[in-house]
């Protein structure tokens, strides 16, 4: 039998190098996708050389790089973090500091999970001002004030803190009094929640951020009302919401669940498309629900997050599990909190690998949905909206192949086009 010294120290060896493994193929899929955005930077692509200007093309082509210059800094920034929380041992050392003031019991591990998600975020906040306030206003994006960014702020932290903290308290009492299958407690619970905000957000937490106004142009509304119709889609409304507050982006979503349900156009996409256009980008967003993708996807998040917590189960019962991530368990007192950060910490080490397949089955949505447009409305249409989505916000035309199988929710501009003409 392997003693706790070697377990420990296997998982060590395993943590480093699947943090070195995610560093580095991050930053290799960052360089792959900076050259070739380079590479193509001065030529237009032919099927977007009538639509596209170069000068729009270079702009896309200077922003994807400015986006990979920060997202190579966040990617280092979140591993020292990491690293930090780890091996380093700022865990252990806060969980122990806490553990002195409050005692252990509940009081301790609930100040634990707020001060670690307090700490990460006061962490980032440095390069999510840069993003907003250097990167996106250099390229004319940014519409956001110091005052509205800092009441977005305190806004999310007072709304995470009214709702997670609770939700972390019930998990924590049903990890310490729930017995072996606390894990399908926990389950259901945080499945119930999810639910509930899928209901509650359109209506009562989406406001507190942006102002949403029916829709009132009465060419959109009637042309969206009879698409809605026609392919049976039962909605609570069509909303209009103030997108230009913050950002020059457009875009347009559903939201909600069950008789909850929204449609929600920004008033920038408004502002940029035609009736035609703006009913083929709807068409494409009741293709995900026509084929039922939302809810595939809630069905796998709800597996794989079962399949999760059953796992953090039994490491949590294992000394070397917290030994060989730089935390001493407490040998007398409740371990639920650290169990739960340090999966919390090392399970996006793991999954990373595996988002290559989820991007996957995202593109394969999203030609399906295009496909359904291309049935409902006017192809041509839906080819010129996103057209002018890519232009407008400045998305790259040439990607890096290998980049976009592995990250990409969407097809890559070229392809999708291609498919979207073939269809109609």
């Amino acid at each position: 039998m392997p003693n706790l010294f070697d377990l420990s120290t296997t998982l060590t060896v395993i943590f480093a190098a699947l943090l070195v493994g995610n560093v580095a193929t991050q930053l290799w899929l960052n360089a792959r996708q900076a050259r070739h955005v380079w590479t193509h930077r001065d030529t237009v692509p032919m099927a977007f050389a009538a639509s596209v200007s170069l000068a729009e093309h270079q702009k896309a082509a200077d922003y994807t790089l400015a986006k990979l210059r920060l997202g190579n800094w966040g990617i280092l920034l979140s591993a020292t973090v990491l690293l930090g929380w780890t091996l380093m041992g700022g865990l252990e050392a806060l969980n122990l500091a806490l553990r002195d003031l409050f005692g252990a019991g509940m009081t301790q591990q609930l100040a634990l999970m707020a001060s670690v998600t307090v700490l990460g975020s006061l962490i980032e906040l440095p390069l999510s001002w840069w993003r907003t306030f250097r990167l996106e206003a250099a390229f004319g994006f940014n519409k956001t004030t110091p005052k509205l960014w800092i009441n977005d702020l305190l806004k999310g932290a007072l709304l995470g803190a009214l709702l997670g903290l609770p939700l972390a308290g019930v998990a924590l009492w049903l990890m310490g009094a729930a017995g072996g299958y606390w894990w399908l407690y926990v389950w259901g619970v945080w499945a119930a929640f999810n639910a509930l905000m899928l209901a509650v957000y359109p209506k009562w937490i989406a406001p507190r951020f942006n102002k949403f106004t029916p829709l009132t142009r009465a060419d959109v509304r009637d042309t969206a009302n009879e698409l809605i119709e026609r392919c049976g889609f039962k909605a609570d409304g069509l909303f209009v919401m103030d997108g230009s507050r913050r950002s020059a982006h457009a875009n347009a979503y559903f939201t909600g669940f069950g008789k909850s349900k929204r449609v929600v156009f920004y008033d920038t996409l408004l502002d940029r498309l035609t009736v035609p256009e703006v009913k083929a980008v709807l068409a494409h967003e009741l293709g995900h629900f026509a084929h039922k993708h939302i809810r595939k996807r809630l069905i796998g998040l709800f597996a794989i997050s079962a399949g999760a917590l059953a796992l953090l189960s039994w490491f949590a019962n294992q000394i070397w599990f917290y030994v060989g991530l730089g935390v001493t368990p407490d040998l007398t007192g409740p371990n639920d909190a650290v169990a739960l950060l340090l999966f919390m910490f090392t399970l996006p080490l793991v999954t990373f690998f595996v988002s290559p397949l989820l991007a996957g089955f995202s593109r394969r949505d999203e030609f399906q949905a295009d496909a359904y447009a291309c049935q409902h409305a006017d192809g041509d249409a839906l080819q010129s909206a996103l057209t002018k989505l890519y232009k407008d916000n400045a998305s790259t035309l040439t990607p890096d192949p290998v980049y976009t199988r592995f990250y990409a929710s969407h097809p890559a501009a070229m392809e999708r086009i291609q498919r979207i003409a073939s269809a109609s």
